[in-house]
């Protein structure tokens, strides 16, 4: 039995009902729960002595409008925990599906590992999702009055808003973008004759 394949024995008799699934993809294996026991799941992972993950090394949002080419039909939004055992010398991707598109919300995990604060800061600013019970839950990486989540799906290639220095009010300002959205496709213009060397004469 393999690393693998013990992880996710272990995992069948410790998490039990509690994992909605267990995929095993390319050697790796994902734990998918249910926001009401993703925080318990967490806590467990790190505590069980039999498991011993206690490093999360990332954590992301995920959006999965129109994924599979628009076949998708689950939830929109996730959170991807990647979770790492030093001791046992394991990985596992712990998922969660938030129960709301309109308003994605799950659980923070800053209790069980608190590397994740600045992680979960990210997943809010270019996701939207929020994390109830996060200390300090603001944007990181957009502006203070940046409107949207760029890394949403649906949102505009070119965005909404657009600052310039103003020099007549000595200033910066936001006013709506005044470019045009349009298809950028390269367009290579050679010489005659280019990469065939030097002509002969």
């Amino acid at each position: 039995m393999n690393d693998v394949e013990e992880l996710a024995r272990r995992l069948e008799a410790r998490i039990g009902a509690r994992a909605q699934a267990l995929e095993k993809d390319r050697g790796e294996l994902t734990l998918c729960v249910a926001p009401g026991d993703w925080l318990a799941v967490a806590a467990q992972l790190r505590d069980d002595p039999q498991l011993h993950f206690e490093q999360c090394v990332d954590l992301c949002g995920v959006d999965y409008l129109e994924y599979g080419g628009g076949t998708w039909s689950g939830r929109r939004f996730a959170v991807v925990a990647h979770l790492l055992s030093v001791a046992q010398n394991w990985r596992l991707r712990l998922r969660v599906f938030c129960d709301s598109d309109e308003l994605p919300i799950v659980a923070s995990l800053i209790e069980v590992w608190p590397s994740v604060g600045w992680y979960e800061r990210e997943a809010f600013d270019l996701l939207g999702i929020l994390f109830e019970g996060h200390p300090d839950l603001r944007r990181i990486l957009t502006d203070y009055g940046f409107v949207g989540h760029p890394f949403r799906r649906n949102f505009p290639i070119s965005g909404t808003v657009e600052m310039r220095y103003d020099p007549e009010q000595r200033r910066v300002i936001y006013q709506p973008v005044s470019i045009e959205p349009r298809e950028i496709v390269p367009r290579v213009i050679r010489e005659e004759g280019y990469a065939r060397g030097p002509t002969q004469r």
